[in-house]
Order: structure tokens, then C-alpha cells, then sequence
């Protein structure tokens, strides 16, 4: 007598897979597979340095000159900036959560197929100049890719102040033939312009030299529209005020050591985050959480 084989059964989503892996100069690194994307994720900094859906082409820039070492950032993916933005003086740039190798606190995946992975910042010696809190980043990897950062001042007494950003580099066709919309209106620092403070008035943004702009008080989605990938990217964030699109041209991509002196148009940096008139201050016992969602649709 014949048994009659079970059939698979389709309608249930195909669980995700997370594999510890050996990165860059045997740096630890999850790689994360699941039905719909893969991802790439270090230890070091909490940094997400790839994505990809299925049948797309890279999400995120990284730089072909990329650092991947103790006590130096990686250049392209998400860097974490907190908690400060900028140049602080002695102290450097962007703050130190980039450059810390973060604890790995819970990775679950999840019933629809999708992974949610937990890492936390470790004590660390500058973080001492702050009153005692705790920073986890939850990175979620399905058909979008999901950042949140969950600060808590543990302090009983005095407030914590700081700066946070996800600092996301978006691959790009041709960064002179995109388009960035969500920002008309917006009041804006301009860097370049020694931070003179200015309102965009262009419904879509172009770019033919160099920018670095910190947009204030913005909180709706961005979008990215690139004809040469033929593809929309979409910025929806959460707990965040401000906005910066950045992108180093010609002469500042040259004077970069872990940048390629063309790479600069293959790159936008659009980042979500409270910078500058935007810092978060939060009194003993609170958490601020700043969350992204990033996605892509072909045009």
C-alpha cells in the first residue's frame, strides 16, 4: 500500500535565516536572508551595510575605500551618529556609538518571515561625560528595512542631552539625475554656507555641486526618485525633526582617504534623526525612540 506524500505548504511564509559570519578584516557580522531581502549587519557600530530586495539592486552606497577597524567609522551603509552630530571639539566627529563594537541582545525571527534583531551600546569611557543610560538599536529585515533607536536616561536626577541620526547612504544611478521631494518649504542650515539659514523653496530637490543641509522641523516622508535605477525610495520616519542630505562632490570626495574620488555619484545621503535646534532632552526615566523605514518601488 502506497502513503500518500504530504505537499509543503505554500501559503506559509518561509522562516528567515540569520548566520554569524566573519566580515571585513574578520570583523562579526550577521547576514540576514529572508523571502524578500537580504542584509548585512556589523557588530561594529550596530551598522547595517547592506540591503537588497530580490530582483533590485542595492539599497545602501558602500564605498569600494571603506574602513572596516577598531576605533574608525565605516564609510557608506547607516552609521548610528549619536550622541553627537558634527565635530565636537576634542572629542571628534558624529560621537562614539559608530565606532563601538555594540552587544548583541535578542535576534528573533518572526512568524511572517521577517527578522528582528536587538543590539545594545556597551559601557564605554566617553559615555561617562553623560548622566547613565542605555541605547538599543532593533534592525528589522523584510521587504523594507526597519531601524529603531531606543534611548533611556537611567539617571534619578539630571536630564540627558544629545543628538542622534540615522546617517543612511542611498545607492544611486547617477546623483545628478535624481530628485529628492518631501522638504519644500522646510527651514534649513546650510554648511556649505558657513550654516546660513535658508528656506528650500523647490519641490524637488537636484544636485549639481556639493550639499550638506540640516532641514529643521520636518517630519514627513522623503523620497528619492532615480530615474537610472528606475526605482522610488521612500524615507517614513518616527521621532525625528530633522532632515540631512548631504553629498561631498568633486573636491571633498578627493580629500576623503576612505572615498573614492567618483564614487560621490553613486551617492545621496539622506538621514533621519534630531540635530542642531532639534537635540532631545529627556528628563530621568525617559526613552526617545527615533525609528526609519526604508523602501523601494520600481517607477
Amino acid at each position: 500500500m502506497q502513503t500518500e506524500k504530504t505537499q509543503p505548504d505554500i501559503t506559509k511564509p518561509v522562516p528567515g535565516r540569520i548566520t554569524f559570519l566573519d566580515g571585513q578584516n574578520e570583523m562579526p557580522m550577521l547576514e540576514v536572508i529572508t523571502p524578500w531581502s537580504s542584509a548585512e549587519i556589523y557588530l561594529h557600530g550596530a551598522h547595517v551595510t547592506h540591503f537588497k530586495k530580490v530582483n533590485d539592486a542595492p539599497l545602501l552606497f558602500m564605498s569600494q575605500c571603506s574602513r572596516f577597524a577598531d576605533n574608525q567609522p565605516i564609510r557608506g551603509g547607516i552609521p548610528i551618529i549619536f550622541p553627537w552630530f558634527g565635530m565636537r571639539e576634542g572629542l571628534g566627529q558624529h560621537g562614539f556609538a559608530r565606532i563601538k563594537r555594540w552587544d548583541l541582545k535578542e535576534f528573533v525571527p518572526q512568524a511572517d518571515g521577517s527578522v528582528s534583531i536587538r543590539l545594545r551600546l556597551p559601557d564605554c569611557p566617553e559615555a561617562s561625560a553623560f548622566p547613565p543610560f542605555t541605547a538599543d538599536c532593533i534592525i528589522t529585515v523584510k521587504d523594507t528595512l526597519g531601524l529603531r533607536l531606543e534611548v533611556t536616561n537611567q539617571s534619578q536626577e539630571d536630564a540627558l542631552v544629545f543628538e542622534n541620526c540615522f546617517h543612511t547612504y542611498f545607492e544611486v544611478g547617477n546623483v545628478t539625475e535624481i530628485s529628492i521631494s518631501g522638504l519644500e518649504g522646510a527651514e534649513y542650515l546650510d554648511k556649505v554656507a558657513n550654516f546660513a539659514r535658508a528656506r528650500e523653496t523647490r519641490r524637488e530637490i537636484r544636485i549639481a555641486s556639493e550639499v550638506d543641509r540640516i532641514y529643521l522641523d520636518t517630519t514627513a516622508p522623503v523620497e528619492i526618485i532615480d530615474p537610472r535605477l528606475s526605482r522610488r525610495l521612500r524615507i517614513e520616519k518616527a521621532g525625528s525633526a530633522s532632515t540631512v542630505v548631504w553629498n561631498p562632490w568633486i573636491t571633498k570626495a578627493q580629500q576623503m582617504p576612505d572615498f573614492g574620488n567618483d564614487e560621490y555619484l553613486r551617492m545621496v545621503c539622506v538621514e533621519s534623526g534630531n540635530v542642531s535646534a532639534n537635540q532631545i532632552t529627556l528628563n530621568p526615566g525617559e526613552t526617545s525612540v527615533l525609528s526609519v523605514t526604508l523602501s523601494s518601488q520600481p517607477l
